[in-house]
């Protein structure tokens, strides 16, 4: 089975999320019984990439998804080379706050192709509503090596977990080199 070409709002009425399993149970979890009331409350937005056909009960298997919400962080948090050029009230950000792919698809470059889509949907949200950066918070050194291979630099380091940034100036020249 093969994934669609294009990430839509996640819909419980179209997409099978009890049958998302990526490995990592938060977001096994959160897909499953989370992203749809943060989505009706306004919390964050979630988006899937649907499998081309649908299974045998009408639903469509997810293959890869993402979450993203608005954020701020404190200036000081930043690089000093960065943060002086800044205001000193809270930094608006944008926050990729769930990014995961379907067990079935591991190794056919799709978490790679999420982070792209979700990376392309925050740089054309930001053309209407401005961010510093996009943030994302690291699991476990496995998680902060993927996205530090894509730019992200850290931000903090807190129980173990790492923040990272990447700044949207960055993000849009990225898109800019196509």
């Amino acid at each position: 089975m093969s994934w669609s070409t294009t990430f839509v709002e996640l819909d419980k009425k179209l997409h099978d999320r009890d049958s998302f399993f990526c490995g990592e149970s938060a977001l096994d979890q959160f897909l499953k019984k989370q992203a749809i009331r943060h989505m009706q409350s306004g919390i964050s937005r979630t988006m899937v990439l649907p499998a081309q056909k649908p299974l045998v009960g009408g639903k469509y298997l997810i293959c890869a998804f993402y979450s993203i919400a608005p954020g701020s962080i404190a200036r000081q948090t930043l690089p000093d080379r960065l943060a002086k050029k800044l205001p000193r009230y809270p930094i608006p950000v944008f926050l990729l706050a769930q990014l995961a792919v379907h067990e079935q698809y591991k190794g056919e470059g799709l978490v790679k192709i999420t982070l792209i889509k979700a990376l392309e949907h925050l740089l054309a949200i930001s053309a209407h509503m401005k961010a510093y950066a996009v943030i994302v918070d690291c699991l476990n050194d496995s998680v902060k090596a993927f996205y530090e291979q894509f730019g992200f630099e850290t931000l903090q380091q807190q129980d173990g977990r790492s923040r990272l940034f990447l700044s949207i100036k960055t993000i849009s020249l990225l898109f800019e080199q196509k």
